[in-house]
């Protein structure tokens, strides 16, 4: 196996006064892979990020960048560049200026500073630009003249902290594309942090969730969105129908949940060494894999496992559909299907659904 661009070690962040931000996190990235953390405010993922610059000390662990140990190293001395949410751009300076900066603090030679940014103005399509401050700028030019800062000092690893987090919708989403083909190009390791999860999964290559300073999972999106490990991530990724209950029984392949609508199973989304049969268990379902029927009106067969309940609000947007299904007066579970899906089924407020789903697609999941 080949040496990781990066590599976390039980790292460990703890402020004065005895706050734990981050604990015990591991991870290794693979050169020219793009990873995104994201998690819910104040999760760790912000501080992990700034402990990888040198912004922030680290209290135990270790942080290692293509097998040299720069736990202790300060930022300057680290092969990385960070780009901010604000970008950080210098008003006073021209786009080229605030381009050349670290070059040139660096001390690099004036010819050698010309080409790298010619180089990077050229990439990034900032020719017309390049002689504008920083206040003409709209907000995407602005990103990707942040974008040229960072990369233009050939750094190991990019470490971008909510980076389009000031964008427009529309904008943000075109400027998303554009940085991940521009990451696939260069070949250079992305760490990015967002708190959007929809922003995570389709920009990385793997996915870190981060959850009260500690990692819940690393997957690649695919897997993270059907196969859940832990009752937080089924809550926090995607729109899942969740069904508590208590562990049955368990082998590789199949999980049984007893809960109070039956048993229910699934493939198991823990380590067998840590659960044991009477313990607090879920069902998980990605909305994507629940068909929602009239009530008795098609048989269910025996790779598949349903419920009922009552439709209590049918929302269209375009083409996708949010059924709310009240399936007793605990749980009411909020289903996104799409209109081509439900149209001539007679679903509406009042009716009595079946949800549907096949054994094979749920997940179950360590109870809380």
């Amino acid at each position: 196996m080949s040496e990781p661009d990066l590599e976390l070690v039980k790292l460990r962040k703890v402020y004065p006064g005895g706050t734990v931000a981050v604990e015990g996190f591991d991870l290794r990235v693979e050169r020219g892979e793009f990873i995104s953390f994201v998690g819910p405010s104040g999760c760790g993922k912000t501080t992990s990020l700034r402990m990888i610059a040198g912004l922030e000390d680290i209290s135990a662990g270790d942080l290692l960048i293509r097998g040299r140990n720069f736990t202790k190293v300060p930022a300057e001395k680290r092969p990385t560049a960070t780009i901010f949410q604000n970008y950080a751009l210098f008003p006073h300076m021209s786009v080229r200026q605030n381009i050349a900066f670290g070059l040139e603090v660096a001390g690099k030679p004036a010819p050698e500073v010309k080409a790298k940014v010619d180089a990077m103005i050229d990439t990034l399509e900032l020719g017309n630009v390049a002689h504008q401050s920083e206040r003409n700028l709209s907000g995407g030019q602005k990103q990707r003249v942040a974008l040229a800062r960072g990369l233009v000092t050939e750094p190991d690893i990019l470490l971008l902290d909510e980076p389009l987090g000031a964008l427009d919708a529309n904008l943000r989403k075109s400027i998303q594309e554009e940085l991940k083909l521009l990451q696939r190009n260069l070949g250079i390791t992305f760490v990015f942090v967002t708190h959007a999860q929809s922003e995570a999964l389709s920009m990385g290559d793997r996915v870190v969730v981060m959850n009260q300073g500690r990692v819940e999972q690393i997957s690649a999106p695919f897997e993270l969105y059907t196969r859940p490990q832990s009752h937080f991530v089924a809550r926090f990724i995607g729109r899942n129908t969740i069904i508590d209950g208590t562990l049955v029984d368990f082998s590789a392949a199949k999980a049984v949940v007893s809960t109070r609508f039956g048993p229910l199973s699934g493939v198991p989304g823990f380590n067998a060494a840590s659960a044991a049969p009477g313990s607090p268990a879920a069902i998980v379902i990605p909305s994507e894999y629940v068909d929602i029927t009239p009530q008795g009106s098609s048989a269910h067969g025996d790779e598949f496992d349903a419920v009922s309940g009552e439709v209590t609000a049918l929302d269209a947007v375009g083409q996708v559909v949010y059924v709310t299904v009240r399936l007793d007066d605990a749980l009411e579970v909020r289903i996104e299907s799409y209109r081509t899906r439900i149209e001539g089924r007679d679903i509406a407020p009042g009716t009595r659904v079946d949800l549907k789903w096949r054994r094979e697609r749920a997940t179950v999941v360590p109870g809380t």
